[in-house]
């Protein structure tokens, strides 16, 4: 009888010990989903300012104008007193002749092209549209903290010899560059095209690079292009974006105004917002231009877009390297590769057609230049060109009078050539 008595009890014990051990757990398992739930709702509070209007995109977009003074540029400490400069102190010499006109647009007319969400409405004056972010973009990233940034070694480095480091950061270029000088600006016009992309966490972009510092410890970057990148908008549309670091991508900077530093100071165009049209195979081509460039006076690096949208800038305080020049210039496409044991990803860039191909077919990158230590504009000098795998994407370049420095780029991927 006793005995049968203590096997009861240790059963019983046994029973509670389970359901006292299974409580802490279930309830930490359930405070961990609200800390997080928590934890996305303070970031897109910080995110999402106040808007003054609210416009609807045919694309899904939804487009908030809010005040220029309390865009998430402000949130930064180091400008809790700036003052923002509504206009630079000075263009680059040779962007505009006399009459105030583009001295590119005379020799080569691009069709004309915009954002989607201009469909749906503008902002006043006194605003800049910013791209809402929704709580299922911020869930799809692999952390609140990293939400709205790249992984790291998303650079091209022509002077690197080993291919395994580039292979093992997934990511592959196809670019022209110039490096070894001091760069105070870049300027190019590239078409815009809508990549295949094979997986939600690849991308395929195009865009400027304007570094300083060193690959992969403390590089200093600024770019800006366009890009397709399902992971973080959760489409494949083509968007216009820009992207910052002080650190090599470790803790500093993001794409668009997903955290405090770039100031924008046009209520026009949106950062993260679709381009369209796009160009088509054998159709029309649509490109944009994008001029980034030091201001000699306050030090700031301003972004336009086109010639007529001057959209802000980033404060040389956010940069080491950058605070004074650029030492390294690149120009081209960016994809991510995810596919394991060697496989090849069928992520398009540019057009996803090799370079051969020429105008219509393949993407470009035409009238690439410069901004010397004199505020000029001027062609690149020692341009050169680098891939990691010619035969998934590739690069040609050119020259001629009414392209200048030009050059063809990107490919389809995985092809028979490119397994």
């Amino acid at each position: 009888m006793v005995a049968h008595f203590s096997r009861r009890l240790r059963v019983v014990v046994v029973l509670v010990f389970v359901v006292v051990m299974s409580v802490p757990l279930t309830c930490a398992g359930r405070m961990g989903g609200s800390r997080q739930k928590l934890e996305v709702q303070k970031h897109l509070k910080r995110l999402n300012k106040p808007a003054l209007k609210t416009i609807e995109s045919p694309d899904g977009d939804i487009i908030d104008c809010v005040h220029v003074s309390h865009q998430p540029a402000f949130d930064h400490p180091f400008l809790k007193n700036h003052t923002i400069q509504m206009r630079p102190n000075y263009h680059p010499e040779g962007l505009y002749d006399e009459n105030k006109m583009s001295s590119e647009s005379r020799e080569y007319k691009s069709s004309s092209i915009t954002q989607m969400w201009h469909l749906g409405g503008r902002c006043p004056e006194g605003t800049i549209p910013i791209r809402r972010t929704k709580k299922a973009d911020v869930l799809r990233a692999s952390s609140v903290k990293r939400f709205g940034r790249k992984k790291h070694r998303g650079i091209a480095n022509p002077r690197s010899a080993d291919p395994d480091l580039v292979n093992e950061s997934g990511h592959q270029h196809a670019i022209a560059y110039v490096q070894g000088g001091k760069y105070y600006g870049a300027k190019g016009t590239m078409n815009v095209w809508e990549p295949k992309i094979q997986h939600p966490n690849e991308f395929s972009l195009s865009q400027i690079w304007l570094l300083g510092g060193i690959f992969g410890e403390d590089l200093n970057s600024i770019e800006a292009g366009w890009q397709v990148s399902p992971d973080l908008y959760g489409d494949n549309n083509t968007r216009l974006f820009t992207y910052w670091t002080s650190d090599a991508y470790q803790a500093t900077g993001c794409y668009n105004l997903l955290c405090s530093g770039f100031i924008q100071i046009n209520s026009e165009i949106a950062m993260g917002a679709s381009i369209f049209p796009v160009s088509g195979y054998g159709g029309s081509q649509y490109d944009i231009s994008i001029l980034v460039w030091k201001d000699p006076k306050e030090g700031h690096w301003w972004m336009q877009f086109g010639n007529d949208y001057v959209l802000g800038y980033w404060p040389s305080f956010l940069f080491s390297y950058l605070a004074e020049s650029a030492s390294m210039i690149e120009w081209g496409g960016e994809v991510v590769n995810s596919e394991p044991d060697g496989e090849h990803t069928s992520t398009q860039m540019g057009s996803g057609h090799f370079p051969e191909e020429g105008f219509g077919k393949s993407s470009y990158f035409r009238n690439i230049q410069v901004v010397d230590g004199s505020n000029n504009l001027k062609a690149p000098k020692g341009l050169g060109t680098f891939t990691e795998q010619s035969n998934c994407y590739d690069v040609q370049k050119g020259n001629n009078g009414d392209w200048g420095s030009y050059f063809y780029y990107g490919g389809p991927g995985k092809n028979p050539n490119c397994p």
